[in-house]
């Protein structure tokens, strides 16, 4: 890594009280239940052996208290970024896909087939998603050269901003990135001249078993294993 490069840790949140019935949180404010604390726990052990110079999280309760323990492990501020708000699923928010797809086929159909031509009624285009997510890591990039950055964010909104910053399709995110687990870690880096590119270097790396050096040695990208495209929600 260049001394000027800033280096992204892109975490998914703790595990929630709708994780269990696989419910679309969104821009809910869903408690973390006890393995979900506890993964914050481990996400903060991990962030002490990583070279992490700030931390950073969304506003909504579930990130904020997973990225807690390692702000506080760390000795650093919490700094809230409102950008990193998870993406409003509208008619799908607080529901399950069997939930929508008994009352309307068709629309879970589109969804599934792609995700912004099939958005759910009254959701949060995926195009102002991917604009205000790119906008805050780009933003953490510029505020943070040659630092790592620990940011605690959600699942749906990561998925996207990766399509953005690397120039694939928005509608496509769900197969494109099947899933983000709970506190794992995706590391981007954007580069330290004036384009700013972005770059993809490792993806969901559990936290509790792989640690990164501050040149980001370690675990590179994993396959998850097969599951669901259903089961990638927030």
């Amino acid at each position: 890594m260049t001394s000027r490069t800033a280096r992204l840790l892109l975490v998914r949140h703790g595990e929630t009280e709708w994780h269990a019935e696989n419910r679309y949180a969104g821009i809910s404010d869903i408690a973390l239940t006890a393995e979900g604390r506890e993964q914050g726990a481990a996400l903060a052990r991990w962030a002490a052996e990583a070279g992490v110079s700030a931390v950073v999280a969304s506003p909504l309760g579930r990130a904020r208290h997973t990225a807690e323990p390692a702000a506080n492990a760390l000795g650093l501020p919490l700094e809230v970024v409102p950008g990193l708000r998870e993406m409003d699923f509208g008619w799908g928010e607080g529901r399950t896909i069997a939930e929508m797809a008994a009352e309307d086929p068709e629309a879970v159909r589109r969804f599934r087939e792609d995700a912004d031509s099939g958005l759910f009624p009254g959701a949060e285009p995926l195009a102002a998603v991917a604009a205000r997510a790119t906008t805050a890591l780009r933003e953490l990039a510029v505020r943070h050269p040659g630092g790592t950055v620990l940011v605690v964010a959600h699942s749906t909104l990561l998925r996207i901003a990766l399509c953005a910053l690397l120039g694939l399709p928005l509608g496509r995110y769900r197969l494109l990135f099947p899933r983000l687990d709970n506190t794992a870690v995706t590391e981007i880096r954007f580069t330290a001249d004036e384009t700013g590119r972005a770059a993809l270097y490792s993806l969901n790396i559990p936290t509790a078993a792989t640690a990164f050096g501050a040149d980001g040695g370690g675990a590179r990208a994993r396959t998850a294993a097969p599951e669901s495209a259903d089961r990638t929600r927030d």
